[in-house]
């Protein structure tokens, strides 16, 4: 039942069921996202980009229609392919019936080849379709006499031969002109559509009235939906339409594409949201296991303190952010619950749970990281930040980033979450914030000591969760106290490092491992956590270097600076203290505390 309190006019309730049908499109499109991207990447694949005209359809980012280049979408669908003129010199792959919407297909002047697919009949949303200028072989397919929607066909300066399906000559714009095809006065069907054909230019009269009164009413819709939307404002009046759900909030929040979920479906899903399905504690409240009455697992993050205006802060940034951020490696936000007590988020949940529970917290018969897939860990991760940093729009920092926010799927791929703490990004300026917020052993010092973040904050994160993977250690750990070592865990490996004890650096947990990858992982590592982060790399450059790519010179670089550091604060301390040769190991041991 709807709130009647909320609806004052016919008109508004015709408004707010648009909006309503528009969310449920939506929601349905967000789950077809990782089809459409998946079936492009293997279109570009067969499509043969030997000169490399695209480069930003990345496998990472699971929509398309966010910044990939040549892609038009609507409705979270793709409907346009712009890709004429690039040089493909390939063939085209069944992958493109994944395109479901697909209205326009653009592949002129590019060196394709091969038959034309019959599969194309399949595509039943098809309205223009320009393959000229290729070097199909060939005869048109029958089958594309059942492309009852398209009104551009143009297959000229292809070596098509053979008869042309009599339907194709009653599409509006057609051009077979430059071929073998037998049209003109073989068949007497011209080659090509004319600009004055009374078919392309002229509509009955009945359609064109239709027309116009489509587009008035439409018009009166939305001029409608922009007065109630106004009133509504100046007498600060709800005009959203919700469904009553047991349990629910009279400040309704309305999160787009998001599902909604009532209390009492997820108390059901997690029992009461029991102790024994607990899998994860953060700083604003508990994670819970759960299973709804369909059988998906999911993983709710409930808020213990709502009144807490920090919580309700981390409850709206992370929905906020997560749904400007569509990637591979980034955690995707289900839906959510509100009460009048209560803030819930609802993610998918991650069967092998969280990267610090696999390196720390196994139970005994659990199976914990090889090196393999720590390394796939340090890639993806890398993406992901990658993605955040340098694709997403807006810019996003992370600001927590720590083994125990990165998620594991069922590939042991990672899956960056928590973004209670994040921030978009001003470009305009570095952020700054008064209370400065995260883990300790993970906050850069430029953060902890001015307040201000910034992607090198995540950087120096980045660097702290690489020497976790590798050492299977904690950023801090007080039990190194005794054993006289280094509390800090960047601390402890740079020693370990300069006595070339590697071997002592590994987590004793690995069975086996190169250890030139990692050394390469441990120096990509020490370059993330430079003290000033200019000096830091960015999170393209990481995954370069991650490949080995650039990374020896940069390496060098940094050894020269750490020695003549090294060696400026040693002869300070000998100024300082002017002991006798004998006792040089004394005077390092002191000038390395020191420089601590």
């Amino acid at each position: 039942m709807f709130h009647t309190k909320f609806i004052r006019d016919p008109l508004t309730m015709l408004t707010s069921w648009l909006i309503f049908l528009s969310v449920l499109k939506l929601t349905y499109a967000v789950k077809e996202a990782d089809i459409e991207g998946e079936a492009l990447l293997d279109l570009l694949k067969n499509l043969n980009d030997s000169n490399n005209g695209i480069q930003d359809w990345n496998s990472y980012m699971v929509s398309p229609c966010f910044s990939w280049s040549h892609v038009t979408c609507r409705n979270g669908h793709v409907v346009s392919l712009a890709l004429d003129s690039i040089g493909f010199s390939g063939t085209l792959s069944p992958s493109i019936l994944k395109l479901k919407y697909l209205v326009t297909l653009e592949l002129q002047n590019n060196k394709l080849s091969g038959p034309l697919p019959d599969y194309i009949a399949n595509l039943t949303t098809l309205q223009y379709l320009n393959l000229a200028g290729n070097n199909f072989i060939g005869s048109v397919p029958a089958s594309w006499a059942q492309l009852s929607t398209l009104k551009h066909l143009d297959l000229s300066s292809n070596r098509l031969t053979g008869t042309i399906p009599l339907q194709l000559f009653s599409i509006p714009v057609f051009n077979f002109s430059n071929t073998q095809l037998y049209c003109g006065s073989k068949l007497e069907q011209p080659c090509d559509s004319k600009s004055d054909r009374p078919a392309s230019k002229k509509k009955p009269k009945l359609a064109q009235a239709v027309q116009f009164a489509s587009c008035g009413a439409f018009a009166l819709v939305c001029l409608g939906a922009i007065c109630t939307y106004r009133y509504h404002q100046m007498h600060k009046q709800k005009s959203d339409v919700f469904v009553d759900v047991s349990g629910e909030d009279e400040s309704k929040i309305s999160f787009g594409q998001l599902k909604r979920f009532s209390w009492r479906e997820l108390q059901v899903a997690t029992k009461s949201f029991s102790e024994s399905n607990v899998i994860g504690q953060g700083g604003f409240g508990k994670v819970y296991k759960g299973i709804l009455l369909d059988n998906t697992k999911i993983a709710v993050k409930r808020l213990t303190d709502y009144h807490n205006p920090g919580g309700e802060a981390a409850f709206e940034r992370e929905v906020h952010l997560i749904s400007v951020a569509v990637h591979r490696n980034l955690l995707r936000l289900i839906g959510f619950c509100t009460t009048s007590t209560e803030r819930i988020l609802v993610y998918p949940f991650m069967e092998n749970l969280s990267v610090a529970y696999r390196l720390r917290d196994l139970k005994a018969d659990e199976k914990g990281l090889d090196w393999g897939a720590r390394k796939r860990v340090a890639f993806g991760t890398a993406h992901g930040l990658e993605y955040l940093h340098e694709q997403c729009n807006p810019k996003i920092i992370h600001r927590d980033l720590k083994a125990a926010n990165i998620l594991l799927d069922d590939e042991f791929e990672a899956v960056l979450g928590d973004f209670g703490l994040a921030k978009l990004v001003d470009t305009r300026m570095t952020h700054v914030t008064t209370q400065v917020r995260g883990t300790m052993g993970h906050i850069a010092p430029e953060y902890l000591s001015t307040g201000k973040s910034s992607e090198k904050t995540d950087v120096f994160g980045y660097g702290i969760t690489l020497l976790e993977l590798v050492t299977g250690q904690r950023a801090v750990d007080l039990s190194r106290l005794e054993e006289e070592e280094d509390v800090l865990l960047i601390d402890h490996v740079k020693k370990l490092l300069k006595e070339n004890r590697l071997e002592d650096i590994v987590d004793r947990n690995l069975e086996s491992y190169d250890p030139k990858e990692v050394e390469r992982i441990l120096q990509v590592a020490l370059l993330c956590t430079q003290c000033y982060p200019e000096d830091r790399p960015i999170m393209s450059e990481v995954v370069k270097m991650l490949q080995g790519v650039g990374l020896a010179d940069r390496w060098a670089d940094w050894k020269q600076v750490e020695d003549a550091r090294t060696h400026e604060q040693f002869s300070q301390t000998t100024h300082q203290f002017p002991w006798s040769d004998e006792s040089t190991h004394e005077q390092e041991a002191i000038q390395l505390s020191r420089a601590r």
